[in-house]
This record gives C-alpha cells, structure tokens and sequence, in this order.
C-alpha cells in the first residue's frame, strides 16, 4: 500500500490516506488497524474512513496524533505521498450493530473522533432517516478535527451536535466543561445506543453519568487510548 495524502488536521494531528492498490481490505466502522512505514514502530490507529468511503474511493483514512515517540506518530509529519505503508488488518470489537432500531449518541474526545467518524458516516450512509447525537471535547477550539464535515451535517439537519471545551478561550461560544450529566441529560434515555471513546476519564466517567441517566449497560460500548 502507499501514502496517498498526508495533510494537518488539527495542531496536534495529521489526517492521512492510504491506498489499497486494488487490494481488498474489509473492515467494520469502528474497528482500527495498524500503521507502519520505513523503520517505525508498527503502532494501532482506529480508522476514520467509512466503510462505504473505503469500497468506494479505494483508499484508508486514519487520525493520527503526532508524538515524540518511536511510534508511527514521531514520523508522520515527514512521510511523502507515495511512501510505502504497512497495514495490519482490522480488528476490534467497537463498531456499530447491523441493525440500529433506537437513538444514536456518539461522545468523543480528542482522537477518539476518528473510530465516531467512521461509524456516523457508515450509519449515515445506511439509512438517511437516522439523526445521531454527537457530543465532541477538545482542549482548544483548534484540536477539534472534522469540524467543517460536522457542522455541515448539523446544518443539513443530519445531526445533533454539541461541542464542548475543557481548556480556555476567551471567545468560546459553545459547551463548556468535560462531557457530563448538564450535556447527556437531554441526549440519552433508555433506548439510546451510545459510543464513547477518548482519554481514560472520558471512557469511565460518562458510562457511570449515563447509567444515573437510564441508560441499561447494555447499551453502553467504550473504547479508549
């Protein structure tokens, strides 16, 4: 496989795509895979392409956080299109169910966007009458990736989005505060299927707030980085 695009996403993060070559890859929204390239550490992403995106175009696209590790992360940045790739194959088990029958709610944080990117689009794709809920933290008003795509699908009324801050900015004019109780409370009831992923507080805080909301542990599916 080979590095098609390489591109900043966010101050922290680069937003890369890499093409299959003709080769199948099969995969379910949610599920990560990992990448390597030259001498780097081989180091698990959750993919951030759709499913459908994926058949469709013949490419991956994964979020990756630029680090000063020997992870894959200390080398994006640097990496050319046409750079050679290595790609495991996907696993995973945090992706959607083949069937949805009630409300959607995705929270994520950080680059737990990526895996919550990849399953609204394919549930989008799936069935256009659906409407999820998307409740998304960032740091900064710059750390938050896909912001353009998401406020678009809220202005075509395909989603309810929430977007919440938990640095400082002066000019904020949204949600404040890490995800809770005063953001889930009018987003989550007993039917409702939710997806959390992002740093360790985020995936065992919001269940415990989602389970004083009425929402069974059944219905509550996590995954964290």
């Amino acid at each position: 496989m080979r590095l098609l695009s390489n591109e900043r996403e966010t101050p922290t993060t680069r937003r890369i795509r890499i093409g299959l070559d003709g080769i199948t890859f099969q995969y379910s929204a949610g599920q990560a895979a990992s990448l390597a390239a030259g001498s780097s550490e081989s180091t698990p992403y959750s993919i951030a392409s759709a499913p459908f995106e994926t058949t469709r175009h013949g490419w991956l696209e994964f979020l990756v956080k630029v680090d000063g590790s020997s992870r894959f992360g200390a080398i994006v940045s640097d990496l050319s299109p046409g750079t050679r790739m290595v790609v495991s194959g996907a696993a995973g088990s945090f992706t959607l169910p083949s069937e949805v029958t009630g409300p959607l709610l995705f929270v994520a944080g950080g680059t737990g966007i990526a895996p919550i990117r990849s399953m609204i689009r394919e549930m989008l794709f799936r069935d256009a009458s659906q409407r999820p809920s998307l409740l998304y933290s960032a740091r900064t008003p710059e750390e938050f990736a896909y912001l353009d795509e998401f406020r678009e699908l809220a202005e075509q009324g395909r989603l309810d989005l929430t977007l919440t801050l938990t640095g400082n900015a002066a000019d904020w004019r949204h949600a404040r505060g890490r995800a809770g109780a005063a953001h889930l409370e009018s987003m989550a009831g007993a039917r409702t299927l939710c997806f959390i992923c992002g740093p360790p507080a985020m995936v065992t805080d919001v269940p415990a707030t989602l389970k004083s909301l009425g929402v069974p542990q059944t219905h509550i599916r996590t995954e964290g980085w």
